[in-house]
């Protein structure tokens, strides 16, 4: 039996190997917090909520000397690897591990504004709201590795930042309670009904605590340390197929990205080197736990400097 102590479980999309994920579980570790990492084997960039139906995914432990330190390894998807940890594999892998908070990342890359569509990073913190857990996805603002170590330092302050608002023990897991009314949610079709108002950071606290919202953070390049609550901005990819000699095979990748300004976008505060924050909905427009978007307008107008207000 594990200790009682903090747990974070950690995931990502460029592998189980990636330096980036293992400085992370590192720099956690050493601040004390339990970290169980289940993570795909390899590489799985951009594949969204790509899931692998049907087929046995091999699952493998890895060493780790520390102590309050797990690693498996899966041969899926992020969400394979985060439906894996908590519908039933840490339970048996890892008796008495119970996370608190849900990681993915930090990313080698980006992930801002449309990503947030293909991001496997996003994706895995998303697959976990829908499984009621709290999460964090973070990407360094950069394919370049040097210097990420500042992406590092923002992930450990944010996630410090979430657990001292969660609940030692999550209450929502593979959701036991599903609650149509809660305060925080849409009343889509109908009008809404604002019952948040009586109280707006506690509804936040607790939608994010059910897993109704994710938090996505990108750090970038030249980072001071400033951080700022965003929502998402507008970038567009251009030039992005390039096709062989022979035009038989082509390569995705985009040559030029253009900007749009969007007052509080994440990709406006990348540009002028600030930490961006992000609250993101874990559910789809229409869904009965979407989140309240009047909400979501409250807590990004009224966190001006800094992180979320609710998670100061």
């Amino acid at each position: 039996m594990v200790t009682r102590l903090s747990w974070i479980l950690l995931t990502n999309d460029d592998g189980i190997d990636a330096d980036s994920l293992q400085k992370l579980v590192t720099a956690l570790h050493n601040k004390g917090h339990g970290c169980v990492v289940f993570a795909p084997k390899e590489n799985n960039s951009a594949v969204s909520m790509k899931l692998t139906l049907g087929k046995g995914l091999e699952v493998e432990r890895r060493e780790d000397i520390r102590e309050n330190v797990f690693q498996f390894s899966i041969a899926g998807s992020p969400c394979d690897c985060v439906i894996a940890a908590l519908d039933g594999g840490l339970e048996r892998l890892t008796p008495g591990v119970i996370p608190k908070l849900v990681v993915s990342g930090v990313n080698l890359g980006p992930n801002l504004s449309q990503d947030a569509y293909h991001s496997g990073t996003m994706a895995a913190a998303r697959e976990a709201g829908m499984y009621g857990m709290p999460a964090i996805a973070s990407s360094w603002s950069s394919f370049d590795p040097k210097g990420m170590d500042v992406s590092i330092d923002a992930t450990v302050q944010l996630v410090e930042a979430a657990l001292k608002i969660l609940p030692e023990t999550p209450e929502n897991v593979n959701r036991p309670h599903v609650d149509v009314n809660a305060p925080h949610l849409s009343a889509w079709p109908d009008e809404s009904r604002h019952l948040w108002r009586k109280d707006a950071k506690k509804a936040l606290v607790s939608a994010f605590a059910s897993g109704e919202i994710f938090l996505n953070i990108n750090v970038p390049r030249d980072w001071k340390g400033d951080f700022a609550s965003t929502r998402l901005g507008m970038r567009w990819y251009r030039n992005a197929i390039t096709f062989a000699n022979d035009k038989s095979t082509f390569k995705l990748g985009a040559a030029k990205i253009d900007v749009d300004a969007v007052k509080d976008g994440d990709v406006d505060a990348d540009l002028v080197g600030v930490a961006s924050v992000t609250v993101m909905p874990s559910w789809p427009q229409t869904h009965p736990l979407d989140v309240d978007p009047a909400l979501l307008a409250w807590s990004l107008k009224n966190s001006e400097g800094g992180l979320p207000i609710w998670l100061r």
